[in-house]
């Protein structure tokens, strides 16, 4: 994307609900090591990264702008203005990782 959409979304989230973008597109990858794994592949339940765009008013651990770590297998997704997004409540996030957390007490020391 070269111009960023996200800042004049439509939306308000409402009560715990969380809206992200996917990092990772569907389809193949590569591994650390650069082999294509193609999207056939069969792997264990693998969670994904993505990026906070909205937040509804009761959600208080993550701001837009943070990558959070969640199941891609429970996700309901929507498409807003030609780019798809997935709607999560707070609880089904995993994990946070933002700047904000680099040098806190809260902080595990550990590279996401």
């Amino acid at each position: 994307m070269s111009e960023n959409t996200d800042d004049k979304l439509p939306i308000r989230m409402l009560h715990d609900r969380v809206l992200v973008r996917s990092e990772s597109p569907e389809g193949e990858r590569r591994s650390g090591g650069g082999i294509l794994i193609p999207a056939t592949a069969a792997v264990g339940r693998r969670l994904g990264w993505a990026v906070v765009v909205a937040v509804g008013q009761n959600v208080r651990t993550v701001e837009p702008g943070d990558r959070v770590l969640f199941d891609p297998e429970d996700r309901a997704e929507v498409e807003v203005r030609g780019v798809a997004y997935v709607l999560m409540r707070e609880r089904d996030l995993h994990a946070v990782a933002a700047d904000r957390f680099e040098g806190s007490e809260d902080s595990t020391g550990l590279y996401l």
